[in-house]
């Protein structure tokens, strides 16, 4: 009863939540990020806790009390629920993490998939569902180059 009270006082006094503002209402849409990117969501109130319902979903972290960073690991739906430091909810809210299709072109030969990022030019990345022997010639490469990279 008290965190429902919280919350009415906090939405109608103009929302304590600069981006999350509209995310703590019951009836609005979910937070969304991209699979693999990573999100800013600026707090007016300081959270000392920070939960992911399904950490495979996505993964929060505090930055500092009043910044905290969203990044979407896997495709899904999934809530984050903030506490202040008594252990307080500020925020239950939920999460959808998405796939960012613009300029992805996806080839099928039978049943193995391949993905690629088609901005200027073709090259592959790595999606969840691409054939897993495409995918590690994708990790095997960004290796070597991450290795030369950090040889010079």
């Amino acid at each position: 009863m008290m965190f429902r009270k919280s919350l009415a006082v906090l939405l109608s006094a103009g929302a304590m939540f600069g981006s999350l503002a509209p995310a703590i209402a019951a009836d609005s849409a979910p937070v969304t990020v991209k699979v693999n990117m990573a999100r800013i969501l600026r707090i007016d109130a300081p959270a000392s806790t920070v939960i992911i319902g399904n950490p495979g979903v996505a993964d929060v972290t505090i930055q500092d009390p009043q910044t905290l960073v969203l990044t979407g690991k896997s495709y899904g739906l999934t809530n984050l629920i903030i506490l202040d430091g008594s252990g307080n909810p500020i925020a239950d809210t939920m999460i959808q993490v998405t796939q960012d299709t613009a300029d992805v072109v996806t080839v099928y030969a039978g049943n193995k998939r391949q993905s690629y990022s088609c901005e200027p030019v073709c090259q592959s990345i790595i999606m969840m569902g691409d054939d897993p022997a495409f995918t590690g010639e994708a990790v095997g490469s960004s290796q070597t180059l991450a290795g030369v990279a950090n040889s010079n």
